[in-house]
């Protein structure tokens, strides 16, 4: 079985070509994949910063009314007091009207410090919201370059699958089998170029026979790696 370096040479050229472009093609719907995913991921921080912004006002509204409530309890309280028939009465009356307007200063703290986690909330929401729109704006800019680039990328796999079918009616018959073998299980990594008796593709060294067989343009197998080993220049 005999083969020259050059052949192999151009084979490992088109197999390793055809690995990027293919490589190229499975990438783009992966970065599609990983654009979406993020916008996913900021419509969730956006939906999250929103439940929070109401969920606050809607905590401040119901302060609200409880304080308008309290103070309106106090206005009762007070037309009470001036009706009352007894010290007792009165001093008790009293005891409820400072209990009460003390609840409606704790509610009236309460709801100062809602109002400023709402104008906190509502920065967030924007500042969500402006990322959202940027990370649309990368999936749509990430979806237009995959479709654009899959087209050519295809042409190119197109043409050099032609010129990989051409590069293998060079294989003597009796080497397809052995070539074909190691195509199937290493890709793109089948062949790997021997410089200075080592082998590019692990590192290890070749026998000198192996180095001779070479010279002599015949099949040679790394024995470290497996892959089909061809000389840098003929």
């Amino acid at each position: 079985m005999s083969i020259t370096a050059a052949a192999l040479r151009e084979l490992h050229r088109i197999h390793q070509q055809l690995a990027e472009l293919r490589d190229r093609l499975e990438r783009g719907p992966k970065q599609v994949r990983a654009r979406e995913s993020n916008v996913a991921q900021l419509e969730a921080r956006l939906a999250e910063a929103r439940d929070k912004a109401k969920q606050t006002q809607m905590g401040v509204d119901r302060k609200q009314l409880d304080l308008k409530a309290g103070e309106q309890k106090v206005v009762d309280l007070r037309v009470k007091l001036n009706a009352a028939n007894s010290n007792r009465e009165y001093q008790a009356l009293l005891e409820q009207i400072a209990a009460a307007e003390m609840a409606g200063s704790v509610l009236s703290d309460e709801i100062l410090e809602g109002l400023e986690k709402i104008d906190q909330h509502a920065v967030g929401v924007k500042d969500a919201e402006k990322t959202l729109a940027a990370g649309k704006q990368e999936l749509d800019k990430a979806r237009k370059t995959v479709e654009e680039s899959a087209a050519a990328i295809h042409a190119d796999v197109t043409r050099l699958e032609a010129e990989l079918a051409q590069a293998e009616k060079a294989l003597p018959s009796d080497l397809k089998a052995d070539y074909q073998r190691v195509v199937r299980s290493k890709g793109a990594d089948s062949l790997a170029a021997v410089e200075d008796g080592v082998c590019n593709g692990c590192g290890q060294q070749i026998t000198l026979n192996m180095q001779n067989e070479l010279k002599l343009s015949k099949l040679v197998f790394c024995k470290s790696c497996g892959r089909l080993l061809y000389l840098p220049t003929d």
